[in-house]
């Protein structure tokens, strides 16, 4: 028995980019084109007619982007994977991609061959990121941790912290605590580690932003 054909979507307002990507899906034997649409209006009626598995989308495109699309496409309970593909690669735009639920984002640099192994990749379940696409969430995901989920000061730490930011130094601060100016300095440098700064007026300043410090 012949296996069954992938059947796929393709949407992009550029006809060149279009037309192209077409051509090599047409000539892979495990894939089969069922629509092709120049926005993403058309891309999302298309989704509904055609009922494909695959939906290769681009970002950018007239009266709905491909988020929009997207987002359609599971508020109506459409069952299709969406890999994007995307002349850019910005770390909000992939974050939101994944976040809706695609399945995948490759550059539109990516090889003809790249782009019809993803596609058999997303339609058996599994998500496609090109490596440039990796860096970009890894970039927006570090960017996006919320200040209660990155390493707490102890209450050392913090009461260090708050004699610096009086501008006590090390040793004042030892003679203060009873403690050994080299104990001081390992504590406020645990600070810096977790507050991601090098210095004590760094180290001031953050601990005031996340509201460590009247």
């Amino acid at each position: 028995m012949t296996p069954a054909r992938t059947r796929v979507l393709i949407a992009d307002d550029h006809p060149l980019f279009r037309h192209g990507i077409v051509d090599v899906i047409k000539r892979r034997p495990e894939l089969e084109l069922v629509a092709e649409a120049p926005d993403g209006r058309a891309a999302l009626a298309a989704l509904h007619e055609h009922r494909p598995e695959v939906a290769l989308l681009d970002v950018d495109m007239p009266y709905l982007n491909g988020l929009e699309v997207l987002r359609a496409a599971v508020r109506d309970e459409l069952a299709v994977r969406v890999l994007f593909l995307s002349g850019y690669a910005d770390s909000v735009t992939v974050y939101e991609a994944l976040q809706a639920g695609a399945a995948g984002f490759l550059s539109k640099d990516a090889s003809a061959e790249a782009v019809c192994e993803a596609v058999q990749a997303v339609a058996r379940g599994e998500t496609v990121l090109a490596p440039e696409i990796q860096a970009a969430l890894a970039e927006e995901l570090r960017a996006r941790a919320p200040v209660d989920e990155r390493p707490q000061l102890s209450a050392r730490e913090h009461e260090i912290l708050a004699l610096t930011a009086e501008g006590l130094t090390s040793p004042d601060i030892g003679r203060r605590l009873q403690l050994s100016p080299a104990t001081v300095k390992t504590h406020l440098q645990n600070a810096y580690e977790k507050l991601g700064v090098s210095d004590r007026a760094a180290a001031v300043a953050e601990g005031m932003r996340r509201g460590l410090l009247e």
